[in-house]
């Protein structure tokens, strides 16, 4: 519920949102990291941003890469920081299994071909690594970002709207920097993922319910309404 407040702040105050989110994040993934947690790991954030997350996961111990393809994102605090990369997250400037944990949040669903940047965490991150991948859902309530509800009735017809209202474009653009990644799309990348021999799933979850609320995102249809934010956490083997 907290989390869910605070989303409401992300476009007037993002500094509330996104320091609650980087405290959540760095509490989800240590579950999933034994006993050391994020000490020591060496951890890229894909889409990074400005650096809300920064702080978080290097007080958790993490040596912290971030990425982001736009430099104006990037800046939004300040300077850039060091250890920041511009770079597409569909080609990831990095090499192969150099990675303790790769880790993206409310990225996939601003890329518009979001497996193959899934696809390329996956390839960035040692045997033994975490793959921690979290996006908002299209048919979720905030799945047209500042267009939502009316996303809807059509993307497009949400981004016109949106413009009539407000006499200005949305920051998340739908065609070109918002797109409509689903529930099903997540579960068939992840599944398909590990049948093949390198790669392990660990969770698929709705990143903002209760625990015994998980089993929505086994039901079609019912769990593209309701998930609002999909998490698929995969191990490299």
């Amino acid at each position: 519920m907290r989390l869910l407040n605070d989303f409401r702040y992300e476009q007037p105050d993002p500094d509330r949102f996104y320091r609650a989110l980087a405290a959540d994040s760095v509490g989800q993934l240590s579950s999933y990291l034994g006993e050391r947690g994020l000490e020591g790991a060496v951890l890229l954030d894909v889409g990074g941003g400005p650096g809300y997350f920064r702080d978080a996961f290097q007080a958790a111990g993490a040596t912290y890469w971030a990425l982001d393809a736009d430099v104006g994102e990037l800046s939004g605090l300040g300077g850039i920081a060091a250890g920041t990369v511009v770079g597409s997250g569909m080609q990831l400037p990095f090499r192969d299994a150099c990675l303790d944990v790769c880790y993206s949040s409310n990225v996939l669903e601003h890329v518009p071909d979001p497996w193959l940047m899934a696809d390329e965490m996956v390839r960035v991150t040692k045997p033994g690594g975490l793959v921690f991948l979290s996006y908002t859902v299209w048919w979720g309530p905030w799945g047209g970002h500042e267009t939502a509800p009316w996303h809807f009735l059509g993307g497009a017809r949400a981004r016109r709207r949106y413009r009539r209202k407000h006499g200005k474009e949305p920051k998340n653009k739908y065609g070109e920097s918002l797109f409509a990644v689903t529930v099903a799309g997540g579960v068939r990348w992840a599944r398909g993922r590990a049948e093949g021999p390198d790669v392990e799933l660990v969770a698929l979850l709705p990143r903002y319910h209760p625990w015994w609320a998980r089993w929505v995102v086994h039901v079609p249809v019912v769990r593209e309404l309701v998930t609002w934010n999909l998490v698929a956490v995969l191990r490299k083997r």
